[in-house]
């Protein structure tokens, strides 16, 4: 059913400013602007690699509006791509999952999906020229108590093959998780995972958050110059290595792009800890 990763919506008090905020630091491209409707929002699009970003602002009282006075993570849902929207919504109705169409895609919240804050937004797929230092978006983190079962319920409903779905597990940041992976030979996964180390920053946004998507990642085809790019202009907001050989991994701080946790990888570095070590390719 599902295809790859290709958007993220976000929550932002301020789209033009948020979308200048992305074309400083990654080259991305405003797409288009419009409404929408069922989320009482206005919608900036920027094309980032080959993806999507879908930037919200609240246009009345509605799920946007809420979001943004509720739930401290900007990260609104997570976008798939799909063949056929209308083939998919047909398996829905039949499935009893509640669906709400509008220009061309479909929006699901949480509780019709049967996982706690984990809204979705599914469109046509459809590749793009890429734009900017990004290549692609691969990886939303949602958070919740009973990953397993989050990654379980994601199976049932968007015909996943849990046989593929890889455990994880971060003493580091302080959380199991399962990689409910969306297919066998791509990156695109959503990572349900559960915080268990209250100590840890993970762990104390979920003491006061409950369930909701944390971040979000992307692969750069060039990790040194998107590394430039952040360290340029915005260092303070930098985690990562500073210098040396392309970073496998650096992380954007929410407070240099509006409220969201973003994560960038080199191109193939994520299949370290996602069940194939072997398809990483040398850091040039």
């Amino acid at each position: 059913m599902l295809t790859r990763i290709d958007r993220v919506q976000l929550i932002v008090h301020d789209r033009a400013a948020a979308a200048a905020r992305w074309r400083e630091l990654f080259d991305a491209e405003v797409v288009r602007e419009d409404r929408v409707s069922f989320l009482s929002a206005t919608r900036t699009v920027l094309r980032v690699g080959e993806s999507e970003l879908e930037l919200l602002e609240a246009a009345g009282v509605g799920a946007v509006a809420q979001h943004y006075s509720r739930v401290r993570s900007a990260v609104f849902a997570v976008g798939f791509a799909v063949e056929d929207v209308g083939a998919v919504a047909g398996v829905l109705d039949g499935r009893g999952i509640h669906h709400v169409a509008e220009g061309g895609q479909l929006h699901l919240t949480g509780e019709w999906i049967g996982v706690p804050a984990l809204r979705v937004v599914l469109t046509r797929d459809e590749r793009r020229a890429p734009a900017g230092l990004l290549a692609r978006l691969y990886e939303v983190t949602h958070m919740m108590r009973g990953h397993a079962r989050a990654a379980e319920r994601m199976a049932k409903v968007f015909d996943l093959d849990p046989g593929g779905f890889v455990p994880i597990r971060s003493p580091e940041f302080g959380y199991d998780g399962t990689l409910a992976m969306l297919g066998p030979d791509r990156l695109d996964r959503v990572e349900a995972v559960t915080p268990f180390d209250p100590k840890r920053p993970m762990g104390r946004f979920f003491a006061r958050q409950g369930p909701c998507l944390y971040m979000f990642y992307a692969e750069a085809r060039d990790a040194g110059a998107a590394r430039a790019r952040v360290l340029e202009r915005a260092p303070d907001a930098y985690t990562g290595p500073r210098g040396g050989r392309a970073p496998d991994n650096f992380w954007v701080h929410p407070r240099a792009l509006g409220g969201a946790l973003f994560g960038v990888s080199r191109e193939t570095f994520a299949w370290t800890w996602s069940g194939h070590p072997e398809r990483v390719l040398p850091a040039l």
